[in-house]
């Protein structure tokens, strides 16, 4: 079924915001990095942090778009598609798991209480995040399920990138505001609990989609 342009790009602006802020939630090495300068530097260094991280998960999306592209006349076929929502959906339950079950603070680095620049906050949580390739594998599962990916549609898939980003700038700012108003709490057992809940709704909300995938009661197919 097709629905009019600006629904469209309503729909598409939409998953790219839940994109960004899934793939940008769980508390991995720059997650810990951003609440640890929160607390010893600052809320907007903690920021820039996840402005560095958001960067690089933007490369990595354009990445894996461009990848998926070449492959969407393949899963245009229903069962194909079927099969890859289904796959999608799986990858996400494990990842929620691993995620309600990981401690992020074992071996965590220690950000000092040395400021620095913003710039050099900014850029150390870029190559940070930019060393761990394995996202990839995160947003094709996210581009699967949400059927992200429109071959031929440039203006419609940059604005739909643009939504990733305001997603993930949009975590990024909730959890160093959150952090920054809690700052004489919060310790490596508020980090915990953040990861068990991360997971938990990730373990939720992969697990509907799998069983209305399979009932064709839930889609998210244009």
């Amino acid at each position: 079924m097709s629905f009019p342009f600006h629904i469209d790009i309503l729909s598409l602006i939409f998953k790219g915001i839940l994109i960004g802020i899934i793939a940008s939630a769980p508390m991995g090495p720059v997650g810990i990095l951003c609440v640890q300068r929160t607390l010893n530097k600052g809320r907007w260094y903690g920021f820039v942090t996840g402005i560095g991280a958001a960067v690089s998960d933007m490369i990595y999306a354009l990445i894996t778009g461009l990848g998926m592209s070449f492959v969407m006349d393949l899963i245009k076929n229903p069962h194909n598609s079927f099969v890859l929502q289904i796959t999608a959906s799986i990858i996400l339950l494990i990842f929620g798991v691993y995620c309600f079950r990981a401690n992020p603070t074992k071996n965590m680095h220690i950000s000092g209480s040395k400021k620095g620049t913003l710039i050099h906050n900014g850029v150390t949580a870029f190559l940070v995040t930019f060393s761990n390739p394995l996202i990839i594998f995160m947003f094709m599962a996210l581009f699967a399920q949400f059927t992200f990916v429109i071959p031929d549609h440039k203006f419609e898939m940059s604005i739909g990138f643009t939504g990733i980003v305001f997603g993930a700038l949009l975590w990024w700012f909730g959890l160093t505001w959150l952090v920054d108003k809690v700052r004489g709490k919060f310790d490596n057992d508020g980090i915990l609990l953040i990861n068990k809940i991360i997971g938990a709704v990730v373990i939720v909300f992969s697990l509907v989609v799998l069983v209305g995938t399979i009932f064709n009661i839930y889609t998210f197919h244009y």
